[in-house]
């Protein structure tokens, strides 16, 4: 096949992805300062450059056919990566730019989003796009810039930062303590023990590092959020182990107690993480900096 073929020239493709967001000729040739003639031809163009009938006439309208949608779903991402990596190169003038970053959702949400507005603050030229993500993941594939995750270790593949070692605290709702109360660890495996599934077996490594052994557990539900489960403890629903940075709102509000004081350091550390090529890349520069001296 013809390579030509299989790379249309930029004008063409810019044509086809503003013609099919708008589903316009018409707002597409004013988005790019072309006549709406110009725009027709060079969309009919790209069809004969393919064999392939990407839009059909609908009264004063044009739609995309199905293999124009799977066209757009790739030439579209592939355009707006183009842009995004245009934006960062011009951001190194200014020192500013995107970051699109990766963040566990309950930390992102209790730890993270109370303290951004000093980032903003200190650095107004960047943009931080957060994406929720819960488990490892290629971060080049996911058209992240950077992580923020919990590992036992440095993140694999990735230059990391340690942000917060996990300090794990028992919790329990004011209403459970009053109809049971709870003085030691010995009080708490007759309760519903509640669970997220990353953590399958954090309880019996409590009990464990409390020395408290040959017990039958009560397994309760399991939850893929941690902010679920804090909110099935605050309904009185059973206890969790929860990091102390998740829940210092709670606590501070006394919607969550810590019956007793049992701080269990998991081993575990949250941290921030990035390729080694994007090190220099102001956003992802600027974040880690300022992320380093909010710990």
């Amino acid at each position: 096949m013809n390579p030509r073929t299989l790379t249309p020239s930029m004008s063409l493709l810019l044509a086809f992805e503003a013609s099919a967001r708008h589903q316009s000729y018409t707002r597409a040739a004013e988005e790019l300062s072309l006549t709406q003639s110009g725009v027709s031809r060079q969309v009919q163009a790209l069809e004969a450059l393919l064999d392939v009938r990407l839009f059909l006439r609908k009264g004063r309208r044009i739609v995309l056919t199905d293999a124009g949608r799977m066209y757009m779903r790739e030439v579209g991402a592939a355009i707006a990566s183009i842009r995004n990596a245009t934006l960062q190169a011009i951001a190194y003038r200014s020192g500013g730019g995107n970051l699109n970053l990766a963040v566990l959702p309950t930390f992102g949400a209790r730890w993270l989003m109370p303290r951004l507005h000093s980032f903003y603050a200190a650095h107004p030229s960047v943009v931080v796009n957060m994406h929720s993500r819960i488990g490892q993941l290629d971060l080049e594939t996911a058209g992240m810039d950077a992580v923020i995750g919990v590992s036992d270790n440095d993140l694999p593949g990735l230059t990391s930062h340690c942000l917060l070692e996990e300090e794990l605290a028992l919790i329990a709702s004011p209403d459970l303590l009053r109809r049971h109360p709870i003085k030691s660890a010995r009080d708490v495996d007759s309760l519903l023990l509640l669970r997220v599934a990353t953590r399958p077996n954090i309880w019996r490594e409590w009990f464990d590092a409390c020395k408290v052994r040959g017990r039958t557990l009560r397994p309760g539900p399991i939850f893929e959020l941690t902010s679920h489960l804090i909110q099935a403890v605050a309904t009185g629903i059973g206890v969790g182990l929860v990091a102390r940075c998740l829940i210092e709102d709670e606590l501070e509000s006394g919607k969550l107690v810590v019956p007793f004081d049992s701080p269990y350091s998991s081993g575990m550390r949250y941290y921030f993480a990035y390729p080694a090529h994007k090190s220099e890349l102001p956003s992802v520069a600027a974040f880690r900096d300022w992320l380093l001296a909010c710990r």
